[in-house]
């Protein structure tokens, strides 16, 4: 039905690049797999999508050798191994080509994590490019700290009864093993890496042997040996796989349905599942232009891997930022969940969006706002929002914008599902707080909501952006309050956005520069403008209606920022603003390209019937995603490579929302 998606893009990338980014992701809600560069387990979630990270950090790769002709290459060794990635299949399954010119081997992955059981499973194809017979030994290696522990009180042992190797700690459990030819891996061993000198049990392996250890505590790892004979020119099939469970016992069940059914079984069960989620897209996808429906699908597909099964949107569950900072993107941003939602309330998908409103309901504070970030647990995220700021002022560490937009999104789904039991379930405890706190967040001075930290989490003030979302949330709101029979409230937070909207018109378009403000300050009374040209204030103010489309204000901005950017130029890519130096390569650009503010410029095109130049961009961001559609924050303007997570569930969102609006009939 899709032969134009299903032929896919395939680029080959070397192993000189940095070990940035996942080529490939795999996840049923609940098990979450990133796969690296070098088709290695980066990251290794469970029993959330984003949380707990049992292999976070360089030390916790799970390595993977080839060892022939009396020498060892590991798939990470310098030089030797060339890579392709690919989502070939209507399916969340990876594919990964592995060649190695001089060892004459080529490596044939297709990854899968079971839609129905949490086990990983590589289906391995293993191929002699050699005109004779040889035997090969593969060598797979994992690290686990289980629980993100650095308490070494992790235990790895072999079970002799099971063919497997069991790593657990607590209530978290994983059972390793694997088959070919119906049998299981020939030599294991288990060790130490990390602590008292010791790098890792895949050193072991260099000569092409195990040493056989059987139990190990501390922090520990372990590796498993296959050997084969591949005839010239010919090929072997191994079977790999990880079951995760609670306990011992749960993950060695998982471990035996795997071992019984076979992973082929598992792997077109799998299929299956996502060949069914997939029916809204693919009533759409013949729409969808034909070059753009394979990165299409692929989005669609990494979207749900970022959604976890209890309802936490994973902004990236990419954590190779671990590698030199703090912290990486692997919370549910409110804001950011209620972006992805939207293209999918869009296309009639309902599950996903009811259990992230439970989510945030459960996780609302009493006073009606969300907080910053949540853990996929429902616990509060780590922040750097403080509640004490320049002048004494004392507020909540919020980003006001990811309230309103929570409810403006729901009010969209409950357009789409017009149910007496959705708005029974939401209005009283989440609807109407949210409206209420947004009504009352209002500054005496301006007219305006009070400051809360930007979109950008990086300025505290009363942003345009902001200000546009809370706009247009109230008067969702009202529209809800009428649905549900509260007239009071419909007219309590109409006024509430009238007046704002007027305020909005008083104080937030800059005349000299002509676009609007970034957004104001009040100091002693006096306002004080931000003046910096932030892309959010022409999207907010545009999107959510705060100005008329047609305004002068709109479109002076619109006109500003394709001067300043040198869109005018015949440049594509937008940074998020002027002089943006999160993460910028090099002080000679504004800042780096990213897709979400690129695309918000592709959606005023498509409203504004200037398809030739949505086009341009929707072009780009697909020339700049990887071969397995896989798309990161940021790129890099001068030399075009990844900068920040990849994926980023946002940008994989604002995509298909581009692509949605480019189909719809104005």
């Amino acid at each position: 039905m899709l032969s134009e998606i299903c032929a896919g893009d395939c680029t080959t990338i070397t192993i000189t690049e940095e070990i940035m980014s996942r080529p490939i992701v795999l996840s049923n809600g609940e098990l979450h797999v990133g796969l690296n560069n070098f088709g290695m387990v980066h990251d290794f979630y469970y029993p959330y999508v984003g949380f707990e990270n049992h292999s976070a950090g360089n030390d916790l790769l799970h390595r993977i050798g080839i060892w022939v002709d009396g020498q060892i290459s590991w798939l990470d060794s310098p030089g030797e191994w060339a890579f392709t990635f690919r989502y070939p299949h209507s399916a969340l399954v990876g594919h990964t080509l592995v060649k190695n010119e001089r060892l004459g081997v080529l490596l044939e992955f297709d990854d899968f994590v079971d839609a129905h059981i949490c086990a990983f499973i590589r289906n391995i194809h293993i191929i002699n490019l050699q005109d004779r017979k040889r035997e090969i030994r593969l060598f797979m290696h994992q690290a686990f700290a289980i629980g993100d522990s650095r308490s070494n009180t992790d235990t790895a042992q072999y079970l002799p009864n099971s063919d497997a190797v069991l790593h657990y700690r607590g209530h978290r459990s994983f059972v390793v093993s694997g088959s070919h030819n119906g049998a299981p891996f020939d030599q294991y061993t288990v060790g130490l890496f990390g602590i008292e000198g010791k790098k890792g049990t895949y050193c072991d392996a260099e000569d092409g042997e195990l040493s056989q250890n059987n139990v190990e505590h501390g922090r520990v790892d372990s590796t498993i040996r296959f050997k084969v004979n591949v005839k010239a020119h010919s090929s072997q099939r191994i079977h790999y796989w990880i079951a995760a469970g609670k306990s011992n016992r749960e993950a060695l069940y998982v471990h035996k349905q795997v071992k019984e059914a076979g992973a082929l079984a598992h792997l077109h069960r799998t299929a299956d599942w996502w060949s069914n989620w997939l029916k809204p897209t693919y009533e759409v996808i013949e729409k969808i232009p034909v070059n753009h429906r394979m990165t299409f699908l692929q989005s669609m597909m990494i979207l749900k891997s970022q959604i976890d099964k209890r309802g936490a949107i994973i902004a990236s569950t990419d954590t190779s930022m671990l590698n030199y900072s703090r912290d990486a993107y692997g919370y549910s941003w409110p804001r950011d969940g209620a972006y992805t939602l939207w293209p999918l309330i869009r296309m009639g998908y309902k599950d996903e969006a009811y259990r992230f409103f439970e989510f945030t309901k459960a996780g609302l504070h009493t006073d009606g706002y969300v907080m910053h970030k949540y853990r996929a647990d429902g616990a509060l995220g780590s922040s750097w929002h403080s509640y004490v700021h320049e002048g004494g002022i004392i507020a909540p560490p919020i980003q006001e914008d990811e309230t309103a937009l929570v409810l403006f999104v729901f009010a969209e789904y409950y357009k789409m599902h017009p149910e007496a039991g959705v708005l029974k379930e939401f209005y009283q405890d989440m609807v109407l707080p949210m409206a209420n706190f947004m009504s009352s967040f209002v500054d005496d001075t301006t007219g305006l909501p009070k400051p809360s930290y930007d979109l950008w989490e990086q300025t505290f003030q009363t942003s345009t952006y902001t200000t546009a979302v809370t706009y247009a949330a109230l008067i969702a709101a009202a529209d809800l309050a009428s649905a549900a029979n509260d007239p009071d409230s419909a007219v309590k937070w109409r006024s509430a956005a009238d007046d704002i909207q007027t305020a909005a018109h008083k104080h937030l378009y800059n005349k000299d520069r002509k676009v609007f403000y970034r957004g104001i300050n009040v100091k002693d009374g006096q306002v004080i403008y931000d003046s910096v040209i932030d892309n959010s204030s022409i999207y907010g103010a545009y999107t959510f209606g705060l100005f008329a489309p047609d305004s002068e204000e709109v479109k002076s901005s619109i006109a500003t920022i394709e001067e300043l950017f040198g869109i005018n130029n015949g440049a594509i890519g937008l940074p998020r603003c002027e002089n943006d130096d999160y993460r910028r390569v090099n002080k000679n650009v504004t800042g780096n390209y990213w897709f979400i503010c690129s695309l918000w410029l592709a959606q005023y095109y498509i409203d504004n019937n200037l398809d030739d130049k949505a086009t341009k961009i929707v072009d780009w961001v697909k020339s700049h995603a990887m071969s397995t559609g896989m798309m990161a924050e940021q790129i890099d303007p001068i030399t075009n490579q990844i900068v920040s997570p990849a994926p980023l569930t946002w940008s994989h969102a604002e995509y298909v929302s581009t692509m949605l609006d480019m189909i719809t009939e104005k």
